[in-house]
């Protein structure tokens, strides 16, 4: 049985033949076809040695104009010994690839040459050489010598040697498409199927039993209207081979097809894609996202000389957009191409000990532009090794321009150790400054100094001027101060207008170090006191300078501030404008005082503080009432004299809950007498700090100390001191007039020792004023005290006023005063101040 495919060979070229051109044409010219369609070439020939010539004798895929260059070309292969063709015989023809298998007849005789051939280089596997070898072995069997092929020409019809031998070619041209990895089949010019391979029943899914003899379209209706039919169609029209790649939708499969047109139908060989179509796919769809990713994206090949270079293969759009550099110029360079002047070299060492190792590496580089500008990268390297792991074969480098969030980063740093005012260093640079002067290990301490600035008045001018000009009175004085140090030195702004000067390496004597200081210190003083202008306006400003000494034998920066911070107050103290050096006793003061601050605080809380009354009378002996008076009986010390405790709860701020609790004891103190009939009509005075009247909510405190309990406002006087006159008159009068609408008694005290005037004395809704004991004491041997003394009784008299001397103790005394108007008295002419019992077994002594 003849095969279908040697019945109805496939080439995949018109042949071009001339049956009268050769007596051996009819048996080479099949040969040809299925050598060209077997090895996948565009040509094949046969070429013969005839009578000692050679002589072209089929071919397919050939020109006629082009059988005189292919016969140059094959014409040395025949040649003993064989001998390489001509140079240009190859360009000549148009052939790149050329592949013979020599026909030869039982004897070793060469016959000739069966030659496939292409236009351009092409692969060359194994099976291809076997298949050819066994189609030049069959034709060499069919052919004989010159003389006896036109013997046999004249007895053709009797060869049935050679219909046997096409027979066996068919069987081994059967079994040679069963055993190749693509799909084949034919198909006639009515679109049945006329062969399919085994490979091609399992791509298909279906048995070549089943299609042989069926139309393609109707067993595979999903292939009509497709990018397939169309291609197939085109090429069986044009009679020129195609090859293509086809999705066919019901398999969901993508098949790589070339088929060739011949006289009886189309040859189709086809193979599954799909896996390599999708890898492509997704290579192409993980190329063009890298191209378009805002990172910088670089990836480079490992140079295979053991050194850790490398050259660039592949960068993205990012790339070229941040360098400047097109793709063109950076494939195959080096990545420091990126390199420059400013480029950190730790960081290029560290990152190519990590190529040596074959280590993943993160880095921060200071990367430079194509123009020579450059910017920051943020890269993370990783290394790609060989599929055995053993090297590295590429690098792959994913950045981000971070020059943004490095400017953040170096803005951030500078708010966090520089003032934004002035750009001096802030504490927190200073202190860390202070620390590294002090931790220095030298074999001889290197003496320093600390200067703690503070201007004198600044609250003044930003009252009066505004902030704005006080901030640029900062900035002046910043410059001033920064232009009087050394470069070594350092000033720096703590707040406010609170400014510290380090001087460092002053030598190694103490004293040496404290001259110099003190001559710098001289120079900030002149500076700062040269007059400034701010925004149009001249200004003058001096400041006070405390200094402290200090050398690396200390280690408490702490202390070093405090020390200096003392020294200025004492320089504000000692007038302003001058320099003082920091000195224990300073030092003891105010531990002393910060002893005592505390001590106030636990005596409040714990319950330490009392209240003693002490009488006032009238002109007739007789009790109006108290004035009350903190006491406190301290836990160790014992009784602790108000002279000493009310300075340091005034500077401690505990003057507002210290005056409060006397307040409202007083006012408990007067409930309880409001309810006995003999204590219903005395009155009690509080004294009423400046700052605790100056509390916004003062009159509202007051007023709910009266109403918790029940108490008569007249009965409670408050005693204000002349110091309220010395700043905010109308907010001072305000309060004192809705204190008066309360109906709280108000109380001048220690009138004549501040800064009252009688412009002023006018204006104020008071009830009394009150003779401080200063004037009282030498009444009677001072004529100065005498006249103030009787002017202060005028006053009151003709202002309406009451009036009240304190201090009185001796009868002489009270008659003075008596005799010149005065109308009350409280004194230990009458009784000392009393704890509250005491103060009623002496109430129970007094006359009816």
């Amino acid at each position: 049985m003849n095969h279908p495919v040697l019945a109805n060979p496939p080439p995949d070229l018109p042949a071009h033949a001339a049956p009268d051109t050769h007596p051996a044409w009819e048996v080479a010219m099949p040969i040809t076809r299925l050598a060209a369609r077997l090895c996948g070439m565009p040509m094949a020939v046969v070429v013969l040695l005839d009578q000692g010539e050679t002589v072209f004798v089929a071919g397919t895929g050939v020109a006629p104009q082009d059988e005189a260059a292919l016969l140059a070309l094959c014409a040395p292969l025949l040649q003993t010994p064989p001998a390489e063709p001509p140079p240009g015989a190859g360009s000549a023809a148009g052939v790149g690839f050329l592949k013979a298998a020599p026909l030869a007849d039982d004897d070793g005789t060469l016959l000739g040459l069966l030659v496939v051939l292409a236009a351009q280089p092409a692969p060359w596997p194994r099976e291809h050489e076997q298949d050819l070898v066994t189609l030049a072995g069959l034709l060499a069997t069919q052919l004989m010598r010159p003389e006896q092929i036109r013997q046999a020409e004249a007895s053709r019809l009797a060869g049935r040697q050679s219909e046997e031998d096409a027979q066996r070619l068919a069987t081994r041209l059967g079994i040679t498409l069963d055993s190749i990895t693509e799909g084949f089949y034919t198909l006639d010019h009515g679109w049945r199927f006329t062969y399919l391979n085994r490979q091609g029943e399992l791509l298909l899914g279906r048995t070549a039993m089943a299609l042989l003899g069926k139309s393609i379209w109707r067993e595979f209706p999903g292939a009509i209207d497709t990018s397939f039919s169309q291609q197939i169609r085109a090429a069986v029209a044009s009679g020129q081979h195609i090859e293509f790649e086809a999705q066919y939708a019901p398999m969901d499969t993508w098949f790589e097809v070339r088929a060739y047109p011949f006289p009886d139908g189309v040859a189709v060989y086809f193979r599954d894609v799909s896996e390599s179509r999708k890898a492509r796919e997704q290579l192409m769809l993980l190329e063009t996202s890298i191209s378009r990713l805002n990172d910088i994206v670089l990836i480079a090949e490992a140079v295979p000389n053991g050194t850790p270079r490398a050259r660039i293969i592949f960068v993205n759009q990012a790339f070229e957009r941040h360098t400047g550099y097109s793709r063109a110029e950076a494939i195959g360079q080096s990545p420091r191409m990126l390199c420059g002047p400013l480029t950190q070299r730790r960081e290029v060492e560290r990152i190519m000990l990590a190529f040596q190792s074959g280590e993943p590496v993160q880095a921060e580089l200071v990367t430079h532009k194509k123009d020579g500008r450059h910017f920051w990268l943020e890269v993370d390297v990783v290394p790609v090794s060989d599929n055995a792991g053993v090297s590295v074969t590429h690098w792959v480098a994913v950045g981000r321009d971070i020059t943004r969030r490095k400017a953040a980063e170096t803005e951030i740093k500078h708010l966090a150790f520089y003032d934004p005012l002035t750009q001096l260093p802030n504490r927190q640079l200073l202190m860390d400054r202070l620390h590294l002067a002090l931790s220095q290990n030298h074999r001889r301490p290197r003496e320093g100094s600390l200067m703690f600035i503070d201007l004198d008045n600044f609250k003044a001018l930003n009252d009066t001027l505004g902030h704005h000009k006080g901030d640029l009175l900062l900035q002046q004085v910043a410059e001033r101060l920064t232009a009087c140090v050394r470069k070594i030195d350092t000033v720096a702004r703590l707040g406010g207008d609170e400014f510290v000067v380090m001087l460092e390496d002053l030598g190694h004597e103490p004293d040496e170090a404290a001259g110099l200081a003190k001559r710098m210190g001289e120079e900030i003083l002149a500076a700062l006191s040269e007059p400034y202008l701010l925004a149009g306006d001249q200004h003058y400003s001096t400041c006070s300078i405390g200094v402290t000494s200090f050398n690396q034998n200390q280690t408490d920066i702490g202390d070093l501030l405090k020390q200096a911070d003392l020294a200025m107050y004492r320089a504000k103290t000692s007038g302003r404008n001058t320099i003082c050096f920091f000195d224990p006793a300073l030092q003891a003061a105010a531990s002393a005082h910060a002893t005592l601050q505390s001590d106030l605080r636990r005596g409040l809380r714990e319950g330490e503080f009392a209240l003693h009354y002490q009488p006032q009378v009238g002109r007739d002996g007789r009790m109006t009432g108290v004035e009350a008076l903190l006491r406190w009986t301290h836990a160790t010390r014992g009784e602790v004299t108000p002279s000493e405790f009310i300075p340091a709860a005034e500077d401690g701020g505990l003057i507002l809950p210290l005056g409060q609790w006397a307040l409202e004891t007083a006012c408990r103190q007067l409930a309880a007498w409001s309810e006995r009939p003999e204590t219903a009509a005395l009155s009690i005075a509080v004294n009423v700090s400046a700052r605790q009247f100056r509390h916004p909510e003062f009159a509202d405190l007051v007023m709910a100390a009266l109403q918790n309990p029940k108490v008569s406002p007249h009965k409670l006087k408050l005693e204000l001191t002349e110091s309220l006159l010395a700043e905010d008159m109308e907010i001072t009068i305000t309060k004192m007039a809705r204190l008066k609408s309360l109906g709280v008694t108000l109380s001048l005290d220690d009138f004549g020792m501040g800064y009252s005037s009688l412009s002023m004395l006018k204006r104020l809704p008071l009830d009394q004023l009150k003779i401080d004991k200063s004037f009282v004491a030498d009444i009677l041997t001072d004529p100065n005290d005498a006249a103030i003394a009787r002017t202060i009784i005028g006053l009151a008299q003709s202002l309406g006023l009451g009036v009240l001397a304190e201090g009185v103790e001796t009868e002489a005394q009270r008659a003075f005063l008596q005799h010149h108007g005065c109308e009350c008295y409280q004194g230990y002419l009458f009784c000392k101040p009393l704890p509250i019992d005491a103060l009623e077994a002496f109430m129970q002594t007094l006359p009816a």
